[in-house]
């Protein structure tokens, strides 16, 4: 607080359990002052893309030797991954503001569409009990036409699943499994049945975090890209089902287990259908929540604004 009254910057404390978007009317910067924690909570509320966000590692006993250390001797000190600069050298701290790619999500119910906050490092779907497995059909949705879904439907037409559209007649619907998101109308492909320990979702930023642990690849900083894994995924053995040839079998097992650890590229959306009675949404840890039931749809996407953010020099 002293650095920044040096610096004649006017500001407001708020707590992180208080934080609100009535806190952001008219302010140009956001100091989150703690660990990774309160900056991913801050980062909630940015979801707009106009505010900066600056992280400030409250650990009092960081040096910059600690700075570089992987792995600490006390597991309760801050690691600080996403802070940019720490309370002893905030006063001279310089770097580069860079744009974090986020997770965008919408969850659909029956009878509602809710848009979640965008996950800054990670989001984990999965049943709330980590002893029962969750079920989800997985896919990957490729946006329709509205004529393609209506035509040939209604009245005396005849079908006519092969005609060209400059023929004049209508046209069959092609898409045996049409879904809606914001009023727009999308057909699931190349859709996946999973019985798994549920999925993590994670942004370049959060690959060296859980999905590092869990198995996942290492991304490049500045990739726009989403990575998905599938956790502890139970594939049928078909290798004993029949007798006989099974070489089909064998390269289906083969695509299913190629589909456990992948790029959402950009402009790709991901569909996912709830299959268990229970689910939950877990966005950047266990604070941030939503509820899941039998029958909810999911859109996942990097659609979100960038999050304008202070890095430090080093993070590659």
């Amino acid at each position: 607080l002293e650095i920044l009254k040096k610096h004649q910057v006017n500001f407001s404390c708020v707590n992180r359990a208080e934080l609100d978007r009535q806190h952001l009317a008219g302010i140009d910067l956001v100091v989150g002052v703690g660990g990774d924690g309160t900056i991913l909570s801050s980062a909630h509320f940015l979801d707009h893309g106009t505010i900066p966000l600056l992280g400030i590692n409250s650990d009092p006993m960081v040096t910059k030797e600690e700075w570089d250390v992987k792995k600490k001797v006390d597991e309760r000190r801050s690691h600080g991954a996403l802070c940019m600069c720490t309370a002893v050298n905030m006063n001279d701290w310089w770097g580069k503001s860079g744009n974090q790619d986020e997770d965008s999500m919408c969850v659909k119910s029956t009878f509602s569409e809710t848009r979640l906050v965008p996950g800054l490092n990670d989001i984990l779907i999965a049943n709330p009990s980590p002893a029962a497995v969750s079920r989800f059909r997985m896919g990957w949705l490729e946006k329709v036409a509205e004529d393609a879904v209506h035509g040939g439907r209604g009245g005396n037409h005849h079908h006519h699943p092969n005609a060209p559209p400059q023929s004049g007649l209508p046209v069959s619907p092609q898409y045996g499994t049409v879904t809606r998101f914001g009023f727009v109308a999308y057909d699931v492909k190349n859709s996946l049945n999973v019985w798994s320990s549920g999925m993590w979702i994670c942004t370049a930023t959060g690959s060296t975090a859980a999905m590092a642990a869990a198995g996942g690849k290492p991304m490049d900083f500045d990739s726009s890209d989403l990575q998905y894994l599938i956790r502890e995924h139970m594939i049928e053995d078909h290798h004993n089902v029949g007798g006989g040839n099974n070489g089909g079998n064998n390269e289906m097992e083969m695509n299913v287990q190629d589909m456990n650890n992948g790029m959402l590229k950009e402009k790709e959306k991901m569909h996912i259908r709830w299959n268990s009675q229970q689910g939950c949404i877990f966005i950047d840890g266990s604070h941030q929540k939503h509820s899941l039931e039998l029958g909810d749809e999911i859109l996942v996407d990097n659609s979100a604004p960038p999050l304008q953010m202070f890095i430090r020099e080093n993070v590659s």
